[in-house]
Parts: structure tokens; sequence; C-alpha cells
């Protein structure tokens, strides 16, 4: 099971100790390769939850999923 909520993904605590904008696109990144492991791991099952809001990542796992979105 992933947790996909805004600030636990990416982890807040990674973004709040960035130093500049250089830095802050590394973490992303980072935190988008671990979700990437993740998911790719799971050999029977892969539930990912997530709460209002939920993180930005979950389009990367499908991109024509409207997930947690109104409107």
């Amino acid at each position: 099971m992933i947790a996909c909520d805004d600030e636990v993904l990416p982890l807040q605590e990674r973004i709040e100790q960035v130093g500049d904008g250089g830095d802050l696109d590394e973490v992303y990144q980072s935190e988008r390769q671990l979700l990437y492991v993740a998911s790719t791991r799971a050999r029977d099952r892969l539930l990912v939850s997530a709460a209002d809001p939920a993180s930005e990542f979950l389009d990367d796992l499908n991109p024509h999923a409207n997930i947690g979105k109104s409107g």
C-alpha cells in the first residue's frame, strides 16, 4: 500500500530543508523515483490511496486518469 497524500509524497520535510531551486528539483525527482520503485515492486496487487488533497505524483502513475480531481 502506498499513501499518496499531498505533503506525504513528496515528503514535506524534505521540501522544507531545500536551499535553492536546483535542490528542489532533485528532491522532486528523487521522490518520483521512490514512488516508481515502490510501485514496480508490487507482486500481486498494488493499492494506492490518497486523502484530499492527493499528491500531484498520482498523475505520473496514470496521466489519463482523473484521480481525486473535481470539475
